[in-house]
């Protein structure tokens, strides 16, 4: 009963802007076959960036079958495959850090969670995008990064991203 208390308690903690948003769906792939159960998956899903338009990344993360990830028990591994791209003119919503979240999800029931924060290498005018998973204790130096060099689209002048940092 406490621990589901204390994991309510931190899932009201962890609720942010990163949470506004649910990722699209892609497809997913079998990589296991369980004759009884769930099989294990890879799931390609999309999502665009909150905060800077015109920016959609990719990612795949493993989904763990057999009665415990099907009853969405299983802790999921930490290998996550990153993809972002300019999808269109690329327009600020909103002055950032660098190292902000721009998209957060859990990766099991209690304590683990996958990230995407972004940044800003100013001198090229690139985004960068690194996908990681952490826990409460300790986390996974498992990751992915993603650039999306920021260009002009149609007849619209490309914006530098230094101009969205906050000092």
């Amino acid at each position: 009963m406490i621990r589901l208390l204390v994991a309510a308690v931190l899932a009201g903690l962890s609720l942010t802007p990163a949470f506004a948003q649910s990722p699209d769906l892609i497809f997913k792939k079998s990589t296991v076959f369980r004759l009884l159960t769930w099989d294990d998956k890879l799931a390609t899903y999309a999502i665009d960036d909150p905060d800077i338009e015109g920016v959609a990344c990719h990612y795949t993360v493993p989904e763990k079958g057999g009665v415990a990830g099907g009853l969405g028990l299983a802790e999921e591994v930490s290998d996550i495959s990153l993809a972002c791209r300019q999808v269109g003119p690329i327009k600020f919503k909103v002055k950032s850090e660098q190292g902000e979240v721009m998209f957060r999800q859990s990766r099991s029931l209690l304590f683990k969670r996958m990230q995407i924060v972004r940044g800003c290498d100013a001198k090229r005018n690139v985004l960068v995008y690194l996908v990681y998973s952490d826990r409460l204790i300790d986390g996974s130096p498992k990751n992915s990064t993603s650039t999306v060099p920021i260009m002009p689209w149609g007849q619209a002048e490309a914006p530098r991203c230094g101009d969205w940092i906050k000092d």
